[in-house]
């Protein structure tokens, strides 16, 4: 069950069954500048959780509270100029592919946000099923829930298409905020990696954050859990971004939450496992999700 409440512009959601954690339901558009406002709203509706989760966001990396903390993370890129950025923050791998991507004909232009760049998009999306090794969420949507899930915050999104000829190859879609602009969704089709399309549409981005100003360009995290520095990570390493530490608190409010936390067990597995281990196991699924599509294709093939 999942209950929801609001403290001033900000909605807060409980998530889970057995346990129960509370979280601002959109964290990288949230400062929680009174967490105790947050929680008197939660007992008013006689609402119940167990912890109360909420992190700083940049750029605000000292802690504020003095509630039990650990560190978490954002990927992200300090915005002066363009020149700054291609001269001093990108590296050389990087504007290599950059240039590759201009020879080989890729253009990076803003797109509106219209039925025909939901259909554009729906056709990246249908490429393969298979995403970094993981079923893609996104991979059997119709043309509504595609057009759904692009469509939040476009009050302050935009989003950036980059072309080979007429067709749309890789889109990015960024979205602003209080203190930073967000990537909320990029992804391109694999067949053209080969033409560099995200290292233009980062490039794109940053020109952007330059025109609007934005001090910060974010893109998720940098590390997640133990697994340490991935293919994505190497990607935003290359293309100027940083990881900035972040304070994140943990408040206790019930008995279950205080034993939970005492025990560690509000932390995902990815965080808990050791590194060597949570690299063979996403290897391993990897290789198991491969074979599944095989076998798939195989059946599809012999019944046609």
């Amino acid at each position: 069950m999942v209950n929801t409440f609001r403290v001033g512009r900000h909605e807060f959601i409980i998530r889970g069954r057995r346990f129960k954690r509370l979280t601002a339901k959109e964290e990288w558009d949230t400062d929680v500048d009174n967490p105790e406002s947050v929680i008197h709203e939660l007992n008013a509706q006689n609402l119940r959780a167990d912890i109360f989760s909420f992190a700083q966001r940049i750029p605000h990396l000292k802690p504020m509270f003095s509630y039990r903390m650990e560190l978490d993370n954002v990927a992200a890129i300090p915005i002066s100029t363009y020149e700054h950025w291609w001269t001093k923050q990108v590296t050389q791998e990087a504007r290599n592919k950059f240039r590759k991507s201009l020879k080989k004909g890729v253009i990076v232009r803003l797109v509106d946000f219209d039925d025909n760049l939901v259909a554009k998009i729906m056709e990246i999306y249908r490429e393969t099923p298979l995403r970094r090794g993981v079923q893609f969420t996104h991979y059997e949507k119709t043309f509504d829930e595609v057009w759904l899930a692009n469509s939040t915050f476009i009050e302050r999104a935009c989003f950036l298409g980059a072309f080979h000829g007429e067709e749309l190859i890789a889109f990015l879609k960024l979205v602003q905020t209080e203190g930073f602009t967000r990537v909320m969704g990029i992804l391109g089709k694999q067949a053209h990696r080969d033409k560099a399309p995200m290292n233009a549409l980062m490039a794109k981005a940053v020109e952007v954050c330059v025109e609007k100003k934005s001090p910060y360009l974010t893109y998720g995290k940098m590390t997640y859990g133990t697994k340490g520095i991935d293919s994505l990570a190497k990607f935003k390493e290359e293309n100027g971004f940083l990881q900035y530490d972040l304070p994140r608190y943990f408040v206790p409010l019930s008995i279950r939450g205080r034993i939970m936390l005492a025990l560690h067990l509000h932390k995902n597995l990815g965080e808990i496992l050791p590194r060597r281990l949570s690299l063979f196991l996403i290897r391993t699924r990897t290789v198991i999700n491969e074979k599944r599509l095989k076998l798939r294709s195989g059946r599809t093939s012999i019944l046609h």
